[in-house]
């Protein structure tokens, strides 16, 4: 029989009751204990939910307070020296994850540690803590073992479940060296590793579990023969663990391609694919491997909230059928639901107001009845779930057919674009002199990148005027009332380049999707990003363009409280695609010229009203690129088209700017420079510098502004402390290129640290101004 399994469940909670407790806890008004009591209610409840939804392989391990890489870490004992000290529990694993910062008291040494490394997971807009390795590094298993523990739980539930780790070689590929095992080569350490999941297989296989997931989502990526030789060394061992115990590796967001080609020699008991990414690789997937193997078919999209096209998907899977067996199929989704909302049964609004479009959609609970089904109909024929398929068919054929998802007037347009309109009038060193002899800065500019604090009482104000509790003149004054204490704040901390502070936006995606047509929103189609912060995703399920200014009147206004430049704030297209549920009905480079033509318009206007400094944030171009460098070139291509789209309608006069985050930028260096913006800002503060190499080695020559401080964090790091980082920034980039900035938005952030964080920094930038200086008058 074929089974239905899931590879993971969202962990934020049906309301987001994770990212609640997590707060509470923070700001101590919740015990650790009440934190693990509570935890362990959402795991039942999200147990209960896949149980109820049919499926016959439920994870466990796959919830976490703050992030699963970090539990993994933690779990095996790659805990960094400078949290050493710190007491085991909670407490200390957030630090690993945000940082800490305590001052001195009578029994205690102040406490200051910078967190670990946060990264983009894949492909997609989720953040893991980097796992930081040492050359003397040891593992071992602790007295809370996390997977063991919430098997028990589910057990005790009456729930056979199928524990989630990550696998061996993916938890040493995603990590780094810490700074004092420079040179270290991770894949030394998998000799040391290996017993340790060799004991955590044998304690699961002791406590009753059959199958366990391994995570091995590096297999996707491009793989040098000696490393695949690897991974057959590490399975050839764990296989041999417990005769009780099978091993499903499990990969996604891409294909295996050749990288398969180790499973079939090693004694796992089954593979999972993604078969969204890449429906092409079932054949030769099949085909390698060996007649006793599992396939597990990744058929439901586990990063998306469009329903399945189960008559599609059922092709695929009766393909595998026949060639396998029902019994060496599973039937999941793609990859884990952690990409997904958590369910549609709180939708009322989106129920109502969109009835159409809602019956298009499938969050995290609705997928695992697609699941069921799809599995239904493999083991009992497609007359026993006959209305269900016959339902779904309806749902697909009225989306395809709507008139909502098409405008003839933003199709042609898209037709009429033409090469000019993809460069700017002069290149940057011409730029560079008539910006600074229409509006000189001193030297090592200082700015920030947008955002600052969303207080309490911002979001109060916004959440009173979406229900109706106040007036738009009500809430406009109160925005403007923001604005200016932003502006004021910014010239009392004497930045120079300034910015009006976002107070009316409410996500930086979101706010330009509510002013576009082709978009919709939901109230509860929240995800996971970092920590516990979650998004919600806005949906584009049409032709996107602008129907009016989206930022004009905040800006301008802004730009009338001060002498100095305010830079007007846009999200770029890359972005505004990778951060909402797209449409999947057409090729999403179009979606993006979309809303690259519609970002263009809005430079313009900007330009039109007297803003010369516009940022144009593109942080997701980087975690967009496709995950085999074969198919880099293509996503470059249109990507950067449609940045360039985006912000080549102004003159030479104008400063472009735009941000990115966390990225390994030697990938796509000439396609940043091919962006031709004057001003880059990166995050940079927790990268060791050596994302810096990059601009070193290929002579990057605009403005560039590598973060001084991290912004994910709450501690407020020293002058001395952002000076270190602004004079290594120095050995990498010119004095004439280098901007001072923070890594990333601040509105996560409290006005206290800000103000204490900027401060600090604006003092770097003049220590650097003073001592270029001494150096000219010498």
């Amino acid at each position: 029989m074929v089974q239905a399994a899931n590879l993971g469940f969202p962990r934020i909670g049906a309301q987001r009751e994770t990212k609640k407790l997590v707060e509470n806890f923070w700001a101590g008004k919740i015990t650790e204990q009440a934190l693990d009591e509570a935890a362990v209610k959402l795991r039942a409840d999200n147990w209960q939910v896949q149980k109820a939804q049919g499926l016959n392989q439920i994870p466990s391990g796959d919830f976490s307070f703050y992030d699963h890489v970090l539990d993994h870490s933690v779990m095996f004992n790659v805990i960094p020296q400078r949290f050493r000290h710190l007491a085991d529990g909670h407490e200390r694993n957030f630090a690993i994850g945000r940082g800490i910062q305590k001052p001195a008291t009578e029994t205690q040494e102040k406490v200051d540690i910078e967190a670990q490394e946060m990264k983009k997971w894949f492909d997609t807009n989720y953040h893991f803590i980097v796992p930081e390795f040492e050359t003397n590094q040891t593992f071992h298993l602790g007295a809370q073992i996390k997977t063991l523990q919430e098997f028990n739980e589910a057990k005790a539930l009456g729930i056979h479940t199928r524990p989630v780790v990550l696998g061996p070689l993916s938890f040493l590929l995603l990590g780094k060296a810490a700074k004092n095992s420079h040179g270290l080569d991770l894949l030394s350490l998998l000799p040391k590793v290996l017993p340790v999941y060799e004991e955590l297989f044998t304690k699961l296989a002791e406590a009753g579990a059959d199958w366990i997931q391994v995570d091995e989502p590096c297999l996707v990526l491009d793989t040098a023969p000696a490393v695949i030789a690897q991974y057959h060394a590490a399975y050839t061992r764990l296989t041999a663990v417990s005769d009780k115990l099978k091993i499903l590796i499990a990969t996604y967001f891409g294909r295996i391609g050749n990288n398969v080609s180790f499973i079939k020699d090693v004694n796992v008991a089954g593979l999972h694919i993604d078969l969204v990414r890449a429906p092409e690789q079932l054949e030769h997937v099949i085909a390698n491997l060996k007649p006793t193997q599992v396939l597990s078919l990744g058929l439901v999209d586990g990063r998306n909230i469009w329903k399945t096209n189960l008559d599609a998907a059922l092709k695929l899977a009766k393909t595998a059928v026949k060639a396998l067996g029902a019994d060496r199929v599973f039937v999941a989704p793609s990859c884990s639901l952690l990409h997904a909302p958590v369910t549609l049964r709180f939708e009322k609004r989106l129920a109502a107001k969109h009835a159409e479009l809602f019956d298009w959609l499938a969050y995290s609970e609705e997928k695992c009845k697609e699941v069921h089904i799809l599995t239904q109909a493999l083991n009992l024929g497609d007359e026993s779930v006959k209305a269900e398929l016959a339902d779904n068919a309806r749902s697909i054929e009225v989306r395809r057919t709507s008139p909502h998802t098409t405008n003839s007037a933003v199709r042609q347009r898209l037709e009429a674009i033409v090469p000019d309109q993809l460069r700017r009038r002069n290149v940057f060193p011409v730029r560079r002199e008539k910006q600074h002899e229409a509006l000189p800065l001193p030297d090592f500019p200082t700015t920030t990148i947008g955002s600052f604090p969303q207080t309490k009482e911002i979001r109060v104000a916004r959440a009173k005027f979406t229900k109706g509790e106040i007036t738009e003149d009500t809430y406009k004054k109160f925005i403007n009332e923001e604005i200016a204490f932003c502006v004021k704040a910014q010239e009392a901390l004497d930045l120079d380049v300034l910015v009006h502070g976002e107070a009316e936006r409410n996500d930086m995606v979101a706010y330009f999707g509510e002013r576009l047509e082709g978009y919709v929103f939901s109230e509860n189609g929240w995800i996971a990003s970092y920590g516990s912060r979650c998004v919600r995703p806005p949906i584009i399920f049409g032709d996107v363009h602008r129907v009016n200014p989206m930022t004009i009147n905040e800006t301008v206004y802004a730009q009338t409280l001060t002498s100095k430049p305010m830079k007007g704030m846009l999200t770029g297209p890359v972005t505004c695609l990778q951060w909402s549920f797209v449409r999947d009905d057409i090729p999403r480079s179009v979606v993006c010229t979309q809303l690259a033509l519609a970002i263009r318009d809005e430079v313009v206007d900007l330009e039109k009203a007297g803003i010369v400094h516009i940022q144009v944030d593109e942080p997701a171009i980087r975690e967009g690129l496709p995950l085999r460098s074969v198919d880099f070139e293509y996503y470059l291509q249109w990507a950067v088209d449609a940045f360039l789209l985006s912000t080549t309608g102004v003159t030479d006069t104008t400063v472009i700017h735009t941000h990115m985050c966390y990225s390994d930028f030697q990938d796509i260096f000439q396609a940043i420079v091919r962006m031709d913006a004057d001003v880059l800002t990166i995050e940079n503060s927790k990268s060791d510098m050596r994302i810096l190499n990059s601009f070193a080695t290929h002579g990057y020559t605009a403005g560039i502004g590598p973060g001084v401080f991290d912004i994910h964090s709450p501690r407020v790091p020293s002058i001395a402390e952002m000076k270190e980082r602004a004079d290594a920034m120095l050995l990498y980039i010119p004095e004439r290129n280098l901007w001072i900035n923070p890594d990333c938005g601040l509105k996560t952030r409290g006005w206290k640290e800000v103000n204490e964080s900027l401060t600090n920094m604006v003092a770097v930038a003049k220590e650097l101004r003073n001592a270029k200086a001494q150096r000219a008058s010498a």
